[in-house]
């Protein structure tokens, strides 16, 4: 992972950790090790807190690591209701603490119900939130068919995502892995547009478990030149990859 970084050119990396009963689906390691890492490199690597759904355990694992120096939450990847009672209260630990938290949203898996995602944007102004994953990208298409999640059809402007970075100041886009990558390459056009459009609201990730950092499986150097080639100017591009996040996570 950190020769994979480098080889992209990635000056600052943030990691997110698994909870203690839950590896991400992708096998990732936990807080612990992600403290572990940043603490061997200072200044390159920084990392979230992250935990899941448990009555006892949640605001305790998630203020330990906050206290460390984590400097969000996340990324939640657990099988709850976008709106449910875990969100709520990862959504008020993030208030207290004054940092943001990033979400998975995939159709009946995790974060379910994405449509009633607003009902926390707007109970929890004060807290930025990162959506990403299938679910969050395929919702760029007001004519998703839910199910659906790597879409692969021209996109019609309106969909749950685009309204949610247009309507919320408190909504953000991570734009990682190949969820994020398809949502810019089924319909290039419409991606010319949408980069424009919210220019301010969208963060690089790489989120590539390609060992490489270059090559047909490493969808985060494709991420890469895709916002650079897309974006209708370099400075909007240079938002996206650095200047979004300096800002949001004060760098």
């Amino acid at each position: 992972m950190i020769a994979h970084q480098d080889r992209m050119g990635i000056t600052k990396t943030i990691l997110l950790p698994a909870g203690a009963r839950y590896g991400l689906a992708a096998g990732a390691g936990g807080n612990d090790i992600c403290v572990a890492i940043a603490r061997k490199h200072p200044g390159k690597f920084v990392f979230f807190a992250n935990e899941g759904p448990s009555p006892d355990k949640t605001r305790q694992v998630l203020e330990k690591y906050l206290k460390m120096g984590a400097i969000g939450l996340g990324e939640q990847k657990f099988p709850v209701d976008a709106d449910s009672e875990h969100v709520h209260l990862v959504a008020q630990i993030a208030r207290d603490y004054k940092v943001p938290v990033l979400l998975h949203f995939e159709h009946n898996t995790y974060n379910i119900a994405f449509q009633r995602f607003y009902r926390i944007l707007e109970k929890y102004p004060t807290v930025n939130f990162i959506g990403h994953a299938q679910t969050f990208w395929g919702n760029i298409d007001k004519d998703l068919q839910q199910e659906v999640l790597y879409p692969k059809t021209k996109v019609t402007r309106g969909g749950w995502t685009d309204r949610y970075l247009s309507d919320y100041p408190n909504m953000f886009g991570d734009m990682s892995a190949g969820s994020g990558l398809n949502a810019l390459l089924r319909d290039e056009q419409h991606a010319i547009g949408f980069l424009e459009r919210h220019q301010n609201k969208l963060l690089y990730g790489s989120d590539c478990n390609d060992p490489v950092g270059h090559g047909a499986r490493c969808s985060g150097s494709k991420q890469i030149e895709t916002i650079r080639r897309l974006s209708p100017h370099p400075s909007v591009a240079r938002k996206i990859l650095w200047e979004n996040s300096a800002k949001l996570f004060r760098f």
